[in-house]
């Protein structure tokens, strides 16, 4: 069994897949606390379902786009390496993590991994291991509040080397895309601009 806390259908807000119609499984629970945190909802309440019923739900949804997210799917990391057996080769499966726990063995289309960065008052529990083990597939999102988050993502981006696409994106209606923009640019980053598609309301 794994606690889940909402089971739905959107379009992904971001990312190299944002845009797509995807089902989102968000499972319940996450070690860390991130200052802007907007899934707090997924601390705690939820609700137990079998790896099985999981699977059927994934193979049987409409959409090839598939998002286990969070909380932290990772606390249930055997469970869902097993529910990833159990899933059809035709669905694009992207698990969202939160960069403390090793994401070794984890076989999936996408891991979109997060990397801390001291606005959000959880960067020291960071696993700097899981950077060397991302690869081109995979890609890793700087949620930025700050000056500071730029500078701290760009030394640490230098001493531990990654493959995957890095993704900046500010922290909705706390920091100015524009900082990030001229950022990137002076400092000549490889770094992909993204915004959150699911904050913006018509």
């Amino acid at each position: 069994m794994i606690k889940i806390n909402e089971i739905f259908y959107d379009l992904e807000g971001e990312g190299k897949n944002s845009g797509y119609p995807t089902l989102f499984i968000r499972v319940t629970g996450c070690n860390l606390r991130c200052k802007w945190c907007d899934t707090k909802y997924a601390y705690y309440k939820g609700k137990n379902y079998s790896i099985k019923f999981l699977a059927n739900k994934i193979n049987k949804n409409p959409y090839r786009f598939v998002n286990i997210t969070g909380g932290e799917p990772l606390l249930y990391k055997k469970k869902i390496k097993e529910l990833l057996k159990a899933v059809k080769n035709d669905k694009f499966i992207t698990i969202e993590t939160n960069g403390s726990i090793s994401i070794k063995d984890i076989k999936v289309d996408m891991i979109s991994m997060d990397l801390k960065l001291p606005s959000s008052g959880e960067n020291e529990k960071m696993l700097f291991e899981n950077l060397h083990l991302l690869s081109e597939k995979d890609q890793l999102k700087l949620v930025i509040g700050s000056f500071q988050d730029m500078q701290y993502a760009k030394k640490i981006l230098e001493k531990y080397k990654t493959k995957a696409s890095v993704i900046a994106q500010p922290v909705y209606k706390k920091f100015a895309f524009e900082k990030i923009k001229k950022f990137i640019l002076k400092n000549k980053l490889n770094w992909k601009f993204s915004i959150q598609l699911h904050k913006i309301k018509s």
